[in-house]
Formats: C-alpha cells, structure tokens, sequence
C-alpha cells in the first residue's frame, strides 16, 4: 500500500457553453487529449471512472453514465464505474482510482469528468438541478443557519435589494458565508472584489477558460448584483466541458514518459461536522488539507501554487485559510498585496479559477489537478509559476449544514529531472 502513483496524461475541452455537443463527444474529446498527451493506445486502460452529476437530472441518463459515455468510446471488458459526489465528483473519482492504483489492483486507470450545464430549452430545470446537491428535507432548516451567521453585520442600502431572481441556491450560500466573514474578520467587499479581479486577470492566458477578459476591482464592484455582497463577475458561470486524466502506478509507469509523469504525493478526502460558525478550525476542508498533508509529508509553507475551489470568490478566501496559507481572518488582505497573484509568493487560481475559467461541475475536480499537471512540468506558458514543485488542488462538492458536503484535497509534486 505505499506504492506511489502518477498523473501521465491529461486532457480537455474548451469551457463554455458546449450546445451542440452531447457528453459523449465531450468525453471523447476530452479521453483523446489524455491518451494523446501520454502517448498512450485505449487498450493501455484497465479500469474506468465517470465522473457527472447532471445528466440523470436534464437527460434522464441514470445509472450508467459511464458506461453509456466510454463504450461509446469503445472502452469494453473492463471495469467501469460511475461517481457523483456534487462538484468533487471527479476529485472522488481520482481518489478512488488512486487508491485502486496503490494497493496493486490496477496498473492504469482513467479518470473522466464531464457535463453538460446549459439546457436553453430547460433553463427552470438546470437551475432546480442545483437544490439536487443539498439535502432538500432540511434545506430551510440549513438555509435559516447560514442566514443567522451573518446577523449582526450592518448592511448597506444595496443589500437590501432582492438580488438576480436567476441564480442557484449555492450563491445565497455563499452571501450568508461572505456575511459571516465579514462580521467576524472584518473582511471587505473590496476584497472579495480582488480575488474575483485577480482571477479574471489570470484567465487572458488560459485558452481553455470560458471568460478570458481582465476586470479591475472597480468593474467586478460595478457587476450585476447576484445577492450582496456577490456581484456576477465574482461567480462561477454555467459552464459545459470535460477532462481525463490518466493515472498510472509504479509498475504502470514502465510504459510512459517518466520524465512528464506527475506524482499524486497526498490526498485527503472529508464531510461536514455538526461544527458550530465560530468552529471555523473545524470546517471540512481544513480536515481533508491536513490529511493531505499527513500523507504527502508536507506542510502548507511547502506549496507552490494551488487551485481551489473558487464557485464564488468568497470562496477562495475561505479555503485559503482552511487550507493554511494565512490565519483565519488574513485572506483578504492576503489577495490584495499581490501575494496570491501570477508572480507572488503562492500563486492560485492561475488558471483563472472557476469563476473565470469555468465550472463545469463533474468535471471540476479533474480540471484543476490538470492545470496543477500542465504547470509542474513547466508546460503552462505566458502563466507558468516559475520553479514549481508542489501544487494543490481543493475541490468542495455540495452543501450540508454551514459548508460543503464533500471535499477532497490534492497534492500533486513535480516530475523528477
């Protein structure tokens, strides 16, 4: 059980609005960049997991997404399982081919995330899609807690304002936590802004992302209102793609290009708690982080860059400091001294996040270990992070109570030369 394990192909689509492409085609796509990237024939995969969480509820495909999407590819005979574990379902799925890689059952494994989010046709629907992600017997119950943590804030006039009536329950979710943590760290709006501004900065050299325009504080500020304080600019869009990633284990490794192969040093994988608001050094990302750590024998201070998962910009603070790169109450200060920036001292979301570059929900997960892949072996271009040697990846999925459902961080370290 201590064999290690490797990233030796990635591949994926273009983010966007993908209308006239069925999740099969954007397997496919997405399967021949990761089979071409690591030099590799589809008789080289021993087993398969497909990751996607929306096609049963828009298309009526349950059960056997995966199945229906890789066979069509022409994957037969092996095994081939499906996950769905809200946004971390591909993050999931790459858990569970990791740990079938490391205790020796496979050799070479395929990791699938794909959806498809836009529907025109069905857009009550896609939207309705989201509550799926919650548990709806409690969804007033856990709504009234989260709106109760930010009581006590003063509020401005525009907060009063009833928001976008087209927007998913998870943009509520984040305005209560942004709520919170404005009352309690005395973080701005303004900040939330500069992630939200970063970002979009980052995603002009990203060919894959959906938005690749550079926006100023000032234009994010000036954005459409969601619900206060989340503008448009400071959320994820309703994004269609997909990615694979090949994954090989020691022995696997034998057949591919050692010299490009990533090594997946730690993951760790956790649900909520019945944590109080103020038990902020209990939330769920801060315990899958530090098994991730444990694992991989790292620290926080070790990282080189990192992708979390930014639905909303409220959210890369939150996981900045769940994931230990400042104190509690830091981050915003953090993102505006440019420590956080392409350049800084610890990069994130050089990709442009995932309200630049897109949230295609199942396949999140996968997205961002192969933008952290593409940038530990120095292949990432005009966004390269100079010297990196750690990178990683956190991927919340769903929500329960005061935070996500589900999270699964990565660590991911560079090929050795």
């Amino acid at each position: 059980m201590s064999a290690d394990v490797f990233v030796v192909g990635v591949g994926m689509t273009p983010l966007g609005r993908h209308l006239t492409q069925t999740v099969k085609q954007l397997t496919t796509h997405a399967v021949d960049a990761a089979l071409a990237d690591a030099n590799a024939s589809r008789e080289a995969v021993q087993a398969a997991w497909f990751c996607n969480t929306r096609q049963g509820a828009l298309e009526g495909q349950h059960g056997v997404r995966g199945q229906a999407a890789l066979r069509a590819y022409g994957f037969e005979g092996i095994p081939i399982f499906n996950t769905d574990n809200a946004c971390a379902s591909s993050s999931s799925g790459l858990m569970q081919a990791f740990a079938s890689l490391r205790a020796g059952i496979h050799d070479v494994a395929l990791v699938v995330g794909a959806e498809k989010m836009n529907y025109p046709e069905r857009r009550e629907a896609m939207f309705e899609a989201f509550k799926g992600s919650w548990d709806r017997d409690l969804a007033d119950e856990h709504m009234a807690q989260l709106l109760a943590m930010g009581e006590g804030l003063e509020l401005p006039e525009e907060a009063l304002q009833p928001g976008s009536p087209e927007r998913s329950v998870f943009m509520d979710i984040y305005a209560a936590q942004a709520r919170f943590h404005m009352r309690r760290f005395g973080t701005t709006q303004r900040q939330i802004a500069a992630v939200a501004a970063k970002n979009h900065w980052h995603s002009q050299w990203n060919p894959m992302a959906q938005y690749r325009k550079p926006m100023t504080v000032e234009e994010v500020l000036a954005d459409k209102l969601i619900v206060w304080p989340i503008t448009r600019a400071m959320c994820a869009p309703m994004s269609d793609g997909a990615c694979a990633l090949l994954l090989a284990s020691e022995e696997g490794l034998k057949r591919f290009d050692r010299q490009r192969a990533v090594r997946v040093r730690g993951i760790g994988v956790s649900s909520g708690s019945r944590r109080g608001p103020d038990e902020v050094d209990k939330h769920l990302t801060r315990v899958a982080a530090w098994r991730a750590y444990e694992m991989a024998g790292v620290s926080p201070q070790d990282v080189s860059l990192a992708e979390l998962h930014d639905a909303s910009a409220i959210a890369e603070l939150l996981h900045m400091e769940n994931c230990g790169f400042c104190d509690y109450g830091d981050a915003g200060a953090l993102v505006e001294s440019g420590a956080t920036r392409l350049g800084g001292r610890l990069p994130i979301n050089v990709s442009g996040g995932l309200h630049s570059k897109g949230h295609p929900i199942g396949a999140t997960g996968a997205i961002q270990i192969r933008d952290l892949v593409v940038q530990l072996r120095g292949e990432a271009g005009a966004s390269q992070v100079q010297g990196a040697q750690l990178g990683l990846a956190e991927n919340g999925g769903g929500f329960y109570g005061l935070e996500e459902a589900a999270c699964v961080v990565t660590i991911l370290e560079a090929p050795s030369r």
